[in-house]
């Protein structure tokens, strides 16, 4: 039976309208009382994910911004790692054939230079916000991560562009259809697991996880089950054509399947 379950958020445990459903909270709470260790893996601020916590009387390890932190149950930093400030610097002031927006994020928050209302549908839960700033004024040395906003074709385009001008020295994920994510590299989510399964003297081959973007990628392949969720990327399930898929996040598949596994953590699990 895996020791730590890893989740992701946007897609994955969270509805379309962006609710946690009252059955996943349960089984949430039903792997707590089988003393089965909870990480949320997002590329939600740490911020709002400490007030979610709050809000669900949950106990869970926080892996941030797509893995550029890690907290501990007590809040505590047990892992962070920043965009090199020429990385960022270059991001920011580079002129790029885009129509997307830019979002900037540190330890302070999130931030873009025009104002979104949209954007803040998906964060009602928390009512966690950006912030109106001049990008090009933030100071570069404490950047986690940028993202841009825009369509998956433009983004495409704009992805080329950045890992030319980049190469190595950024780690380039779609986190959804419509964000593309500028990362330290070698910053993901399965190389911040692995961080945090080695501080609970656990081995990834202990975990499971569930994800449906390609930042879930490192995550999934690296832990002993991986699942994938229906509504998916369809470009995460042909990189990982071996993983299961199960069900949608529209009918809470999450939690039908731990449920299922709960009960019966012998037998195999038949996908709705």
């Amino acid at each position: 039976m895996a020791r730590l379950a890893a989740f992701d958020m946007d897609g994955t445990l969270l509805m379309p309208d962006h609710r946690l459903g009252d059955q996943t909270l349960a089984t949430l709470k039903r792997l707590r009382e089988r003393d089965i260790t909870l990480a949320f893996a997002t590329g939600r601020h740490a911020l709002e994910m400490r007030q979610l916590l709050g809000n669900l009387a949950l106990d869970a390890y926080l892996i941030t911004g797509n893995g550029t932190r890690i907290h501990t149950l007590e809040g505590d930093v047990l892992h962070e790692q920043d965009l090199a400030p020429a990385v960022a610097e270059a991001v920011l002031h580079g002129e790029w054939e885009t129509t997307a927006s830019i979002h900037v994020f540190n330890d302070r928050g999130w931030f873009t230079d025009k104002p979104l209302p949209w954007l803040l549908v998906a964060h009602g839960m928390s009512g966690f916000s950006y912030q109106i700033a001049d990008l090009q004024r933030l100071p570069s040395d404490e950047v986690t991560k940028i993202c841009f906003v825009g369509e998956h074709a433009d983004l495409e385009r704009l992805r080329l562009q950045l890992s030319e001008a980049l190469g190595d020295s950024a780690h380039l994920c779609f986190s959804a259809f419509e964000c593309l994510e500028v990362l330290p590299p070698g910053c993901n989510k399965g190389a911040a697991l692995k961080v945090l399964s080695s501080h609970l003297g656990l081995t990834l081959a202990e975990c499971m996880a569930f994800g449906d973007a390609m930042n879930d990628h490192e995550m999934l392949s690296l832990v002993g089950h991986g699942l994938i969720m229906g509504n998916a990327m369809p470009q995460l399930i042909s990189a990982l054509p071996h993983l299961q898929v199960i069900g949608h996040c529209q009918t809470q598949a999450v939690s039908h399947y731990l449920s299922h596994w709960l009960d019966h953590s012998d037998l195999p699990y038949s996908p709705e």
